[in-house]
């Protein structure tokens, strides 16, 4: 097995090597193409030039050395820079349609701007996805003299711009926008009643940056619009009062991962006695049983500080993989309502759901897609797997001299604390800067205070001060800097030694540069690999550490603690098997959340077939592409509307009941796709009926007040937000052997004890 693995991999590292042969040999005639004699008119004629031979058919990759060769030029004239041989290697992969791992701070910003170039020559836009609102204000901002001098047109969209503002900004040749931003406006232009309420150009080209976080970590996201909020009449007070008095092991059980809790006999037994419903599991208390699942989930696997914090009165969700605030991101409906009544605040529930796409389905509308990140090949198999994109390693301008020192394991917290605190105090002394990368608000409040107690000042980033993050981390390259952050660690702001300073900068570098920690590791080795390549950069010297206990969650998940029998002791233990078997445990994650992801496609992928089928039939109404006249135009466009929000309505009852069709027997995914597939069909019918009806009503009336007065509008306003995919992933499988064998037993005694009922009341 090992022979045929090593085998694979000398293939792979040979294709690579081909691969990167090719991007040299090219890289090699954009440098001879020598154009620092040409003056700014001729570089301008010979962008124009490009322009028509793409617009006339010729193929860009024809056309690629001399449109690099262009942008090169242009760089070093508007901006002063003079993109490196890696930055154009890259360049060529990305329009090669490949997602390229490109080192932190070896300039992906640039090496964008050339496949953005040659793609959007064709007048058809190009799209470049970015992380956040700033990133994509500054990039724009940063690139936009490139692309201006050679003809092109650029500009980014921001959240709160007008519907005017957004479509001058998409009808430019290339657009920097976060992806929900422009996922947002796709649902808006999915609801429009009118082309000229539409803000989108057919999608074309994207490149994506910071891909591994939108197309993995953020990828079953889904994007949601709304009618207007509803005040929720949820009982989750009641709720969250009963789950409180349940005990774990006592009335509930965890699954092996602590993924999904369930009730057991006992619990389900206390449940009906608090609650006074008779059985829970009879069918006309499924609303009282989903609701109780939902406060004992909040209850028992939810944390204050972990999961979410409380500010101002609201709920807000922490991301699991950046600890940042997860902006306009709830629960489902239930499980928010239930969180909200745990910590006693109201909760506002969201209106008819209108339309909704998961990011990875946004992203697949686009015909051309590549990516950039700093950590892309440890996940190269679900990007394959996902996207058909592979992934492709580009070598560092200069190479990367960073110390990775091993794990250093101890047998309990408090032994890991107190190690790590004297660690960052030693080297404090020195001045040199430091790094912490933890696992939540709670444990950097915790590490802070500890460090303010051995006299260490630091800056502590996390979800309660994310505002001033681009500040704190643009400052922590500086001497004598000891910054304490949660995984966000400032995605699109470089870490420069000395803060920026070059004097400074020389003496840290003598220091050993940035020194990265981490209080534990991940499910996901790519997320470590994130948190070290905070350091290092542009070979840079640096060195990074990660500090583990046998009582973190992870080995405690895994049952490493009673595998290792050794007694508790101060020093860290020495052994390379056991490290080992941390990475082991990982590569295991990463595998179940890839099968958890595929399984949760199994249901998304169907849904929005449904709806690429039935809007691509709402877009042919609204461009006017069928013979009709205004008033059935408006009909038309109205009932799908309305009916695709029933249909979703009731796709969401199914995926929080599907899991019930297991105790039948059946296979959960298969019933799941047999009755959405019963309903979608019914969808044409329901159109057709109710848009007779009205137009009967109509009369074939054209005045827009007449169809107001009917009730043929839009919402007043809608909504847009995200849901954690996450949780409803975490319970699927929350009809475990315990409560399906509950659940009988309980349904077989009623049907015993039915007739007796039935004879007593005679």
């Amino acid at each position: 097995m090992n022979a045929a693995v090593k085998l694979m991999q000398k293939l792979k590292d040979r294709v690579t090597r081909n691969k990167l042969k090719f991007y040299r040999d090219q890289v090699e005639l954009i440098r001879n193409r020598n154009l620092h004699a040409w003056d700014d008119g001729q570089l301008q004629a010979e962008s124009l030039r490009l322009q028509k031979e793409a617009q006339s058919g010729t193929p860009l990759d024809e056309l690629l050395v001399d449109a690099y060769a262009l942008v090169c030029e242009a760089a070093q004239r508007k901006l002063g820079l003079q993109p490196y041989d890696e930055q154009i290697m890259a360049a060529i992969a990305l329009h090669d349609r490949f997602l390229i791992e490109q080192h932190t701070g070896e300039g992906k910003t640039l090496s964008a701007v050339m496949p953005a170039y040659l793609n959007a020559l064709t007048g058809k836009g190009v799209h470049v996805l970015t992380f956040n609102d700033y990133l994509a204000k500054r990039d724009a901002e940063w690139m936009g003299p490139i692309y201006r001098f050679l003809g092109l047109t650029v500009n980014s969209v921001q959240a709160g711009m007008s519907l005017f503002e957004k479509r001058e900004a998409y009808a430019k040749d290339i657009t920097y926008v976060t992806a929900k931003e422009a996922g947002f406006d796709y649902l808006r232009d999915t609801i429009a009643m009118s082309e000229a309420d539409t803000v989108h150009r057919p999608f074309h080209y994207v490149i994506v940056d910071e891909a591994d976080s939108l197309l993995l970590d953020e990828a079953r996201v889904p994007l949601v619009i709304s009618g207007d909020l509803e005040v929720s009449e949820s009982e989750g007070i009641l709720f969250a009062e009963v789950a409180r008095q349940l005990q774990p092991a006592e009335h509930y059980d965890f699954d092996e991962f602590r993924r999904n809790v369930y009730l057991n006999d006992a619990g389900a037994a206390k449940a009906e006695l608090l609650l006074g419903c008779g059985n829970l599991y009879d069918s006309r208390n499924s609303h009282l049983l989903t609701s109780l699942n939902c406060a004992l989930h909040v209850e028992s696997l939810l944390k204050k500080d972990v999961d979410y914090i409380v500010r101002d009165g609201e709920i807000e969700l922490i991301e699991e993989y950046t600890g940042r605030v997860a902006e306009n991101r709830y629960l489902p409906d239930g499980l928010h309502a239930a969180l909200a009544a745990k910590e006693g605040l109201e909760w506002k529930a969201g209106g008819k759901v209108l339309g909704t796409i998961t990011i990875q389905h946004f992203i697949s509308l686009y015909p051309g897609i590549c990516g950039m990140t700093a950590t892309a090949y440890a996940s190269a198999m679900e990007f394959k797997d996902i996207y058909a994109l592979r992934v492709v390693q580009i070598p560092p301008h200069r190479p990367n001299i960073r110390i990775d020192h091993p794990h250093r394991i101890y047998t309990h917290k408090e032994a890991k604390y107190k190690a790590l605190v004297q660690e960052i105090t030693s080297v404090h002394r020195v001045g040199r800067p430091i790094l912490v990368g933890t696992s939540s608000v709670e444990e950097s409040d915790m590490l802070a205070e500890a460090l303010a107690v051995a006299g260490v000042p630091c800056h502590v980033l996390n979800a309660k001060n994310d505002a001033k993050e681009a500040e704190i981390i643009a400052k922590a390259g500086e001497i004598g800097a000891v910054t304490v952050s949660t995984n966000m660690a400032g995605r699109g702001v470089d870490i420069r030694l000395g803060g920026g300073d070059p004097a400074q900068a020389e003496v840290v570098a003598k220091l050993g540069g940035l020194y990265v920690m981490g209080t534990h590791v991940n499910e996901s080795v790519r997320i470590d690999d994130q948190l070290r390549g905070r350091s290092g950069r542009q070979g840079d010297p640096g060195a990074s550490v990660f500090y583990i206990s046998l009582e973190d969650e992870l080995l405690l998940r895994f049952g490493t603690h009673k595998a290792v029998r050794v007694p508790r002791q101060d020093e860290a233990l020495e052994d390379p098997a056991l490290r080992s078997q941390i990475t082991h445990i990982q590569r295991v994650i990463m595998g179940q959340n890839f099968d958890i992801q595929q399984e949760l496609n199994a249901y998304s992928d169907m849904v929005e077939d449904q709806r690429r089928m039935l809007y691509a039939e709402r877009l042919r109404i609204l461009k006017g592409e069928l013979p009709m006249s205004p008033s059935e135009q408006r009909v038309r466009l109205f009932y799908i509307d309305e009916f695709w929000a029933e249909h979703l309505a009731y796709v969401s009852y199914l995926r929080e009941s599907i899991h019930l069709e297991s105790i039948a027997s059946r296979n959960p995914i298969d019933e799941f796709h047999t009755q959405i597939t019963q309903a979608y069909e019914q969808i044409p019918a329901k159109i057709n009926q109710e848009s007779a009806n009205m137009l009967r009503r109509l009369a074939g009336s054209n005045d827009p007040a007449e169809w107001e007065r009917l009730g043929l509008k839009s919402p007043a306003s809608t909504r847009t937000y995200m849901i954690n995919d996450q949780y409803i992933q975490n319970k699927r499988s929350s009809w475990t052997g315990t409560t399906v064998f509950a659940y009988l037993g309980r349904k077989i005694l009623r049907l015993v004890l039915w007739p007796v009922y039935r004879l007593s009341k005679y």
